[in-house]
């Protein structure tokens, strides 16, 4: 058997109503979020709330951010998106609080079933919990929990979760000691 991509079904706009709000999501995100001009965050933070995002107290959003959907991410008090960050959540993302994703970053909640022949879309949500730092260059794959004060470090790709209180790297990603927070 092939994979036969001409039998893909594209099954994230359904209907127009989610086009039209996609479209409108993308201009804005286009102008407001990936740029090098420094819009304030909490006008930011402001725009990802008009388009259903759930956001905390005293968020930092970088330039050059990308969210594909806001209405699938909640974040936390506290939380750091850094430069070129790009939230590919076609599933719901929940960054808790105190987090800080370093730039180069993706959180990538979507797939492709490999095999089968349709390619069909696979999407699990991620959560990344209170006090975890992403390293910068990491990818974090869906079904992914980055327990509480996990550190990644940079370049890792996260495709389990992992445990609390542990920092991790290499690739394939190894738990390499014990997070002490004094």
């Amino acid at each position: 058997m092939k994979t036969e991509l001409n039998t893909y079904n594209h099954v994230l706009f359904t209907g127009v109503t989610i086009r039209i709000r996609y479209l409108l999501w993308l201009f804005i995100s286009n102008f407001f979020f990936l740029t090098n001009i420094p819009y304030p965050v909490f006008f930011k933070v402001f725009l990802l709330k008009l388009f259903g995002a759930k956001i905390g107290f005293k968020a930092v959003i970088k330039p050059w951010v990308t969210i594909k959907f806001p209405w699938n991410l909640e974040m936390g008090d506290h939380v750091w998106l850094g430069e070129s960050v790009w939230i590919d959540n076609i599933s719901f993302v929940k960054i808790a609080s105190h987090t800080c994703i370093s730039q180069g970053s993706i959180i990538l909640t979507g797939n492709h079933d490999y095999g089968k022949r349709t390619f069909d879309l696979i999407s699990r949500p991620i959560t990344l919990e209170d006090g975890v730092w992403i390293g910068a260059k990491c990818m974090i794959t869906g079904g992914v929990t980055i327990q509480s004060h996990a550190v990644i470090s940079a370049g890792c790709i996260v495709n389990k979760s992992v445990e609390p209180y542990f920092i991790y790297g290499g690739n394939p990603l190894e738990k390499i000691k014990k997070r002490i927070i004094t």
